[in-house]
């Protein structure tokens, strides 16, 4: 439990302090009764040392807050799903998953892109007990769904969901989770014979790689997946499967990488379809248009010095989708790391400045500390 509580606020860069007055927030406006500030110093301290366990009704704002689910909250495993017991309840089960995808796969397919919707304009920490919900109810409904015809559709709802909610644990820095989420994505996309999903989940997966300082695996796994029945994954996947690779090259760096890199990008542009969509009717999960792309090649360029970066990124900036919050803090590091290569340095505070702000409206834990890397160079 010590590695649990106490694990997650550190990453988002809170001190005891500050987790009780945002505690304490929460609950005035949700005109819920809690402790005492000076009694909740008492309980973090003793919820981070083992010698109090989290009740359900702290844990209840803790999970918002944190972006953490009971378990991480916790230090412990989730428990398992208890299995169906007998077989008139088995058969119950069985019969309503056979009729599911006929009736509530489009509600699965909407909450899903509510959730997507919420978590691009106001960031993932509180959503995390509404997706672990929606993931479960999923999960159970193809547990029991039993014909290929009716597993087909929850498989292909769960992929979606899956990948999205792999994302969100790891911009919250739950890098186990959003691990285990990605082999969700990945099994569910099996199971829905989908080759567009199975090849997506690997590509964002990579990043997990990469972010836990594995690039050159990351890459790796960035290309199996474009290997991944290339010829039913459609051309904005593979743009985007392109881009993907040309992040994670420049990510590992040296001469060989960068010319991969470049090549990688230039392929993107090559692939991306010119019809004005921004994504495939069947792979709802992919953002990817020109505009788009444009802020993925400044981002490359960036990481490789390149001077045409800047060009690209404040065109990106100047045309970028405010309700793509996190996405506008990403231009800001990226402009920042431009200037710094220019030993611009008044300029890179500023940007820097306006994505430490974007980090901290979001709670992205992984903004967060490349806000601080960048702020250790100036």
């Amino acid at each position: 439990m010590a590695k649990g509580l106490k694990a997650i606020r550190t990453a988002r860069g809170w001190s005891q302090d500050r987790l009780i007055h945002e505690m304490r927030r929460f609950a005035e406006q949700r005109l819920l009764d809690i402790a005492s500030a000076a009694s909740l110093k008492t309980y973090v301290s003793e919820w981070e040392n083992g010698r109090r366990t989290i009740t359900d009704r702290y844990a209840a704002i803790l999970r918002p807050l944190l972006g953490a689910t009971d378990a991480e909250l916790r230090g412990e495993e989730d428990s398992p799903e208890s299995q169906a017991d007998g077989y008139a309840d088995l058969l119950s089960r069985i019969d309503a998953a056979g009729s599911l995808s006929q009736s509530m796969v489009p509600a699965f397919l909407a909450q899903t892109e509510l959730l997507r919707t919420m978590d691009r304009q106001m960031g993932a920490t509180g959503l995390v007990d509404q997706m672990n919900g929606h993931l479960a109810a999923m999960e159970e409904a193809l547990t029991f769904a039993v014909l290929p015809g009716a597993r087909r559709p929850i498989a292909t709802a769960l992929a979606g969901a899956s990948t999205l909610a792999a994302w969100q644990a790891l911009d919250a820095g739950a890098v186990d989770r959003a691990w285990r989420r990605y082999e969700l994505a990945k099994k569910a996309a099996q199971d829905a014979e989908s080759p567009l999903y199975l090849a997506h989940a690997m590509g964002e997966q990579a990043y997990v790689l990469a972010d836990a300082g594995r690039p050159q695996l990351a890459v790796e796994l960035v290309r199996d997946a474009q290997r991944t029945h290339p010829e039913r994954q459609s051309p904005r996947l593979r743009a985007w499967l392109a881009a993907a690779e040309a992040e994670l090259c420049a990510a590992v760096g040296g001469p060989e990488m960068e010319s991969a890199a470049r090549a990688a990008l230039e392929r993107a542009t090559a692939l991306l379809p010119d019809d004005g969509e921004v994504r495939d009717t069947d792979m709802l999960s992919i953002f990817l248009n020109t505009g788009h792309l444009s802020r993925w090649r400044g981002n490359v360029l960036a990481k490789l010095g390149d001077a045409s970066a800047m060009e690209e990124l404040y065109a990106s900036l100047r045309s970028a989708d405010e309700t793509f919050v996190r996405a506008n803090s990403g231009i800001h590091c990226d402009l920042t790391q431009a200037h710094l290569a220019r030993g611009e340095l008044d300029e890179a505070r500023t940007h820097l400045q306006k994505a430490r702000l974007l980090a901290n409206r979001t709670g992205s834990v992984r903004y967060r500390r490349r806000v601080e890397l960048l702020t250790g160079r100036l």
